[in-house]
């Protein structure tokens, strides 16, 4: 069977104080995650649209737009958010789970006490989240076998519906033609490999994806979701 890629999790740090961000980077990719970094609110918000965390480790006292700000307009399902705070105080860490947020930490802080909150956040979320997957405008939910797309529902065929969820457990992963026939079609299959290209078009087709831009075609490679 072709090796399928592993996925690493992204995680942006949002700080001001470049000496605490870098440490935090330094100690993250250590531990096997994706890491960027941006040192205001502003930066931060164009970071996550074109980065697409995972997990936010987010400041609250932030140069142009503050952590609450940020934490509101980055929640989403899907997303861990870890606010740092240099305050003890109830009431600020009440405001920030009420805005969204999913965990808390009081500076200073231990790394290893942050790695262990983002760790349990993260297994939180794949508990949830195992039987639902999405990306974009694509849900599947792999109890009921269920798939909506931007307009609304949509039928698949068994195998298409495996390719989907092919597509959406390695997201902006190059998938090769033969990796791509080992876990849909199974390692028997000796049929003609343009099978994956017919079926890559249907899929297309019944999600909308007239511009290739959701299912992309990585010439002399394979295939990727990605937006």
């Amino acid at each position: 069977m072709a090796k399928l890629p592993q996925s690493r999790v992204r995680v942006l740090i949002v700080e001001d104080e470049a000496n605490l961000a870098e440490m935090l980077a330094m100690g993250l990719r250590y531990e096997g995650f994706e890491v960027t970094c941006a040192a205001d609110g502003s930066q931060a918000l164009g970071t996550a649209r074109s980065f697409d965390p995972q997990v936010v480790v987010l400041d609250v006292m932030l140069p142009q737009i503050d952590g609450w700000s940020v934490c509101q307009r980055l929640r989403r399902p899907g997303r861990v958010i870890l606010m740092l705070t240099a305050r003890d105080d109830v009431d600020d860490r009440v405001r920030g789970l009420d805005l969204g947020a999913d965990d808390y930490l009081v500076k200073p802080f231990a790394f290893r006490e942050l790695l262990a909150r983002i760790r349990a956040q993260l297994r939180h979320l794949h508990r949830e989240q195992s039987d639902r997957l999405e990306f974009g405008p694509v849900r599947l939910d792999r109890c009921t076998h269920q798939v909506r797309g931007a307009a609304g529902p949509v039928e698949l065929t068994p195998r298409e519906y495996d390719l989907l969820e092919l597509f959406l457990t390695h997201p902006r992963q190059v998938l090769s033609k033969d990796q791509i026939l080992d876990r849909v079609w199974g390692q028997g299959y000796f049929g003609d490999h343009n099978v994956v290209e017919v079926y890559v078009g249907y899929l297309r087709q019944k999600l909308g994806d007239r511009d290739h831009l959701l299912i992309q075609t990585v010439r002399g490679f394979g295939y990727r979701l990605g937006q």
